[in-house]
């Protein structure tokens, strides 16, 4: 009996923490790792509804030992991924967390993640108010294509 108990205790925090902010998630996915990869990655695109910008300071997921925030910038001819203290969403706006950009980095993966799978993601932001979204695992390329 405790396994219905826990699970509808865990839908309902989900959906209180996507129901209290103003933040929406779209096409978010977890990039495919060979068996033996220990880190990958999640996009997503935040699209802010609220009138006030919105800050991720950082996230979280049991599929990894380490999550970090970050971005990849140019230097010279070299594009270098470096980890990041937060991510703006400013109102009224969307930001696209994509390969080559910004992005939330998985270290340290508890298993490979595997296409056709998904990963519980969560997101804190400066105020810290909390929600989690729904990563599917998918290869890089078959990620990028969104169907509008």
């Amino acid at each position: 009996m405790k396994l219905p108990t826990l699970l509808l205790s865990s839908l309902l925090m989900s959906a209180s923490a996507v129901a209290n902010t103003d933040v929406m998630t779209h096409h978010a996915y977890a990039r495919a790792t060979p068996p033996a990869a220990v880190t990958s990655a999640v996009f997503v695109t935040l699209m802010n509804k609220g009138d006030e910008e919105r800050i991720i300071t950082s996230a979280s997921t049991s599929a990894a030992g380490k999550v970090e925030l970050h971005d990849v910038i140019k230097e010279g001819d070299v594009m270098k991924m470096r980890q990041i203290e937060r991510i703006t969403v400013p109102a009224h706006e969307q930001v696209e967390l994509k390969p080559g950009s910004l992005h939330i980095m998985l270290f340290d993966l508890t298993a490979p993640l595997v296409e056709g799978e998904e990963i519980e993601v969560t997101i804190e932001y400066l105020d810290g108010e909390a929600q989690t979204f729904t990563a599917p695992v998918k290869k890089v390329m078959s990620g990028m294509k969104h169907h509008h």
